[in-house]
Parts: C-alpha cells; sequence; structure tokens
C-alpha cells in the first residue's frame, strides 16, 4: 500500500491488490509500508445503512450475539442486550423498551409465543424496530484493535474498527500469492515474500526465466533449454545444452545410425563414426541396389501409363454421358417443380371450393324433396277431382269437394312459389360457382370480352353503359377485386376512348389484411397480332382516396383510366380478333403481407 494525500489534507491509503514478489520492499527498511490484501469484508445493505461503512460489515459484524471487543471503558448497562448481555450489535428495541442485538431477537421471535426474558411481555415482529440513535452512539464507543494481542496500541471508535484493520500491522493475513496457505501479520509480508513463501517467484540461473520456486527445479530437470546435460551416447561431449541436444544427435560419432540406402534394401546398421567406411566400402553394391529399384519402377510406370492410357479412352463418352445426365435431371427437376406448383395450387383451389360445392349441394338435397312433395300433392289433387268427378250428382258432397281441391290448389301454388324461389338460388349458386372456378389468387387477371360490336352498341345506345370482370384476388385469403370497362368511354373520354377502370371489392377476409389499399396497379389491352404491342398505364394507389379504403358495400367506387385507348387505335390495331377483346389487369403482390 502506498500513501498520498487527499484534496482535504488528510492521508490517504492507497491498496496493492495482490503484491508481486518483485514489487516487495527490501528488507533494510526499518518500517515497512503496509500492504493491503483483499478487502476482509464483503459489501451488504443492513451494515451500510446503520453507520457502517459501506463493505464492511462481514467478518467486523459477530456472526451472532453482540460485540466482543475490548472497549477502553466499561459501556453502560444500555448499551448492552438483555439477551446475550454484550455490548448491542444492529440493535432493536420492543415495544416494552428493551434492547436486544438483531441476531439474539430473531432466536427469540422463532420461537412458539414469543416474550421479553426481561419482563415477560408478549413479543409481536411487526411492533419492534431499529434502534437507530443507540447503534450511532454504540459505534462512536472508543475499543482497543482486535490485533491487540499481536502487538497492536492503536485506540478508536468502533465504527472506525473496519479501516483500521485494512492497514494495521500486526492484523493476520493470508499470504498475498493466493497459492501459499500460511497466515502472518501484516508487517510479516515482505520477508514472507522474499525468504519464506514455497511459492515466491524464482529465476532459473540458466535460461532466466521468472516462475515459482515449486517449479525451479523441474523446471531444470525436464525443460530448460540452457540447462546443460551429457550426450545419452556416451561420446566425447560431455557437457551439451538441452537445446543443442537434437543437433548434436545426429552428428554424434557414437550414435547408432542405419545406411542411408536403406529405403533401397541395404540393411547395415552402426555407429556414426563407422558409417562413411561402409560407404565407400560397399558403393558398388548400393548402386546395385539402387538400379534393380529404378528399373522396377520404371516397370511399374509403364503400366500405370498403359492403364491411365485405357482410362483416358472412356473419360470423353463418360463425360458426355453425364451431361446428358445432368441436363435430363434438370429438366426432371424443373418439371417437378412445376407439378408441385400446380398441385399446391389447385390443392388449395380445392379446399377453397369445398364450402361453396357442400352449399350446392345442400340445396340441391332440399330441392329434390321440394320436388317430390310438390309431386306428392299433384296426385293427391287429381285423386280429388277423379272423387269430384263421382260426387257431382250430390249437391253436399260436391261443396265439400270444391272446398278440398280449392285448399289443395292453394298449397300447391304455395309450394310452386318456393319452388321457383329455390330455383333461383341454385341458379345463384352456380353462377358463384362458375365465377369461382374461373377466379384468380395470384393478383392477375386475364378478362375475355366477346361480341365487342354489339356491346359496343349497346354502350353507344345507352343500354349497357359499362361491363364488369369475374372478380380476381391476391391471394387465397386476399384482397378481392374486379375491372371495369366502358367501352364507349366515361367522363372525358366518352364517345372518343375506351374507359378502363380497377374496383376494390368487399371480401371475406378484409378484417386481416392491410387498409388502404396500396399495391401498385397495372391496366393492359393485350394486342392479339405478332408484334404483340400491349397498351398499358400503371398507377399507385392514393392512400387518402375513398377507392381504396376497406369497402362497406359490396364494392367501392372504381379508380383508373378514362382516356385509356382511343376508339380509332382500338378499332384499326390488331387489338381485336374473332369481334373479341383481352385486358389483363396486374396487382403488385410482392412486397403484400401474408394475413
Amino acid at each position: 500500500m502506498s500513501v498520498g494525500r487527499s484534496a482535504e489534507g488528510r492521508e490517504v491509503q492507497i491498496p496493492l491488490q495482490q503484491a508481486a514478489p518483485s514489487l516487495a520492499p527490501p528488507l533494510s527498511l526499518a518500517v515497512p509500508p503496509p500492504i493491503r490484501t483483499a478487502n476482509p469484508w464483503s459489501p451488504g445493505d443492513a451494515g451500510a445503512a446503520q453507520g457502517v461503512p459501506q463493505g464492511c460489515e462481514r467478518g467486523f459484524l459477530p456472526l451472532h450475539g453482540g460485540f466482543r471487543d475490548h472497549f477502553v471503558e466499561t459501556p453502560d448497562a444500555k448499551y448492552c442486550c438483555e439477551s446475550c448481555r454484550l455490548v448491542l450489535c444492529q440493535p432493536r428495541q420492543t415495544e416494552c423498551g428493551h434492547r436486544f442485538c438483531q441476531t439474539c431477537i430473531a432466536d427469540i421471535l422463532s420461537r412458539p409465543n414469543p416474550v421479553c426474558p426481561a419482563d415477560l411481555e408478549p413479543l409481536f415482529k411487526d411492533k419492534i424496530f431499529r434502534d437507530v440513535c443507540c447503534h450511532r452512539e454504540i459505534m462512536s464507543l472508543k475499543v482497543f484493535c482486535r490485533s491487540e494481542a499481536g502487538g497492536c496500541q492503536e485506540i478508536m471508535s468502533l465504527q472506525q474498527v473496519p479501516d483500521h484493520l485494512n492497514v494495521c500491522l500486526f492484523f493476520e493475513v493470508p499470504c498475498p500469492l493466493g497459492k501459499c496457505k500460511e497466515r502472518m501479520m501484516r508487517k510479516e509480508i515482505p520477508e514472507h515474500l522474499s525468504w519464506k513463501c514455497k511459492f515466491r517467484e524464482s529465476t532459473c540461473e540458466f535460461c532466466m526465466s521468472k516462475m515459482a520456486l515449486t517449479e525451479l527445479q523441474k523446471h531444470k530437470e525436464t525443460v530448460c533449454p540452457a540447462f546443460p546435460v551429457s550426450c545419452p551416447n556416451h561420446c566425447s561431449y560431455t557437457s551439451l545444452l538441452r537445446s543443442e541436444l537434437s543437433g548434436h544427435q545426429q552428428d554424434c560419432p557414437k550414435a547408432q545410425v542405419s545406411c542411408p540406402f536403406l529405403r533401397f534394401g541395404c540393411s547395415y546398421k552402426g555407429l556414426n563414426q563407422d558409417m562413411r567406411e561402409h560407404e565407400s566400402t560397399f558403393a558398388a553394391e548400393h548402386l546395385r541396389l539402387m538400379a534393380a529399384r529404378n528399373t522396377s519402377l520404371e516397370t511399374k510406370v509403364e503400366d500405370v501409363k498403359a492403364e491411365l492410357l485405357e482410362r483416358y479412352k472412356v473419360l470423353p463418352g463418360l463425360s458426355s454421358r453425364l451431361s446428358e445426365l445432368e441436363s435430363h435431371n434438370e429438366e426432371l427437376r424443373e418439371k417437378n417443380r412445376q407439378v408441385e406448383q400446380k398441385v399446391a395450387a389447385m390443392q388449395k383451389l380445392m379446399s377453397s371450393h369445398s364450402e361453396k360445392l357442400l352449399e350446392v349441394e345442400l340445396e340441391l338435397r332440399s330441392l329434390r324433396l321440394l320436388r317430390d312433395e310438390v309431386e306428392g300433392l299433384r296426385g293427391a289433387l287429381e285423386g280429388v277431382r277423379t272423387r269430384l268427378s263421382a260426387l257431382e250428382g250430390g249437391r253436399g258432397g260436391a261443396s265439400s269437394a270444391t272446398h278440398t281441391l280449392a285448399s289443395l290448389e292453394t298449397q300447391l301454388n304455395r309450394h310452386d312459389d318456393m319452388l321457383s324461389v329455390h330455383e333461383i338460388r341454385l341458379a345463384d349458386m352456380d353462377l358463384r360457382f362458375q365465377v369461382l372456378e374461373t377466379a384468380s389468387f395470384n393478383g392477375t387477371l386475364i378478362w375475355k370480352i366477346r361480341d365487342y360490336k354489339r356491346r359496343k352498341q349497346e354502350a353507344v345506345a345507352s343500354k349497357t353503359l359499362s361491363l364488369y370482370s369475374q372478380p380476381f384476388y391476391t391471394g387465397y385469403f386476399g384482397y378481392k377485386m374486379c375491372a371495369r370497362v366502358y367501352l364507349n368511354g366515361d367522363g372525358m373520354g366518352k364517345g372518343t376512348h375506351l374507359s378502363l377502370f380497377f374496383v376494390v371489392m368487399r371480401g371475406e377476409y378484409d378484417a386481416l389484411l392491410p387498409w388502404p389499399f396500396k399495391q401498385k396497379v397495372t391496366l393492359m389491352l393485350m394486342d392479339q397480332g405478332p408484334s404483340r404491342k400491349h397498351l398499358g398505364d400503371a398507377f399507385k394507389p392514393d392512400p387518402n382516396s375513398s377507392s381504396f379504403r376497406r369497402p362497406v358495400a359490396e364494392m367501392n367506387i372504381a379508380s383508373g383510366c378514362p382516356l385509356f385507348v382511343s376508339q380509332s387505335v382500338l378499332e384499326t390495331g390488331s387489338y381485336i380478333k374473332d369481334d373479341t377483346i383481352f385486358i389483363k389487369v396486374t396487382v403488385d403482390t410482392s412486397d403484400l403481407p401474408d394475413p
């Protein structure tokens, strides 16, 4: 720990956490500066709230009962616990006015039917409070240092004890290196780190590496590169550095080595110093072995070349076949992908139409039952008429039969009316089913308008001013839309142009869709000639227009192009063929979120 001064002139202690051996002061100092180890008190809230310096409660406060410190003056009885009779630690006052340590009162309250040991009054947890004033007075009482037995003569207030113990030279602390288990007075730490601690830092005298003293001997015996060792072959070199031993082994005259021509068949082994004599004596034999090995290798090379030539002949055919198979495989993958898309689309379409088909079947079933009932009534009516003819001779019988006949005719007329209603509903369901069959669910409409001349004449004569297309959708659960065309024009284009508009309709899933409608719309008149010069226009919906808000009626106000295409361009080009025109409407669905 070093010493400095604060701005107010007070002395400040600066701790050195885990002081290294190299930083230990020399023993020649008369009084070594105090070295502060890790704080012996861990943080907590209870003590800090009661005047104990934060971070000093644990170790300073007794685990149970009151303070056992050596007080300079005997504390007054009012500062003693009624239970343990020690000086109060974190005092608590009861409703009857007696004081207890926090741990003591907790023990008393844990018993059944707790009572005050001083006056036997019943105690209640919610009526016991912290005595802050008493705590403050106790913390100001003077005490001797807790290291008094070790030789410290300091006197301080009880509250100053934790700060003093952090710098007290006589306070017992563990070795700051952390590995050593010994404990000593703080003033003995420099000597311990310099001479006594077996984990102190030391230096290898051969390689000058630094390490713990306990590891030094093992380092020298096993890994030190500068440590002197002897040759294991007992040659003339009696002392070598460990780092040089590997290189020496290759040149050592007493080392046992194999002949360099071992890979060619020579099996001689001997000392390094005898190898040169062997190489010169058996040079001819070594050449013969190399020639034999070379001949064998040449034969193998020729065999490999022949085999490779045979394989090279097959490679072009295999490569061509592989290319064909890859191309065919790619075509099959594309077809498979298209089939999967079509199957998925058909499955979605069938699932969306299944409910409509079920409704139609139920209507047909009820209609058949109604027809059977009508046929039965007609048979009964014929029977009544026959009986009426037989009873024409009698007045009373004739009057009764006439009344019955009138009743049956009324009932028959009512059933005929019901039958007519059902036939109308059935026709409506059939029309809706046909519309669903031709509906598009990808945001694209192809509208085929037949009998153009007749429809144009009806528009000119103001019989049928406009035509609506079948509905189409941006998805199976998306926006419902249609197109509206004025063959003789509308507004500014009346009599001169074909006017084309886009209409947002009320759909079954509007509650799940974002509004207003914001998707880009493209309107197009299809060219049926070979040049395919389609006429088109596109627009982004105005979010403030009522045409693109969520529909409250069957459909919103149409929005589009009154001057879409002039009548002269339409009727002179190849846009009309077989008295038919095609109109295409595309709605951008790329950025449309799923509902």
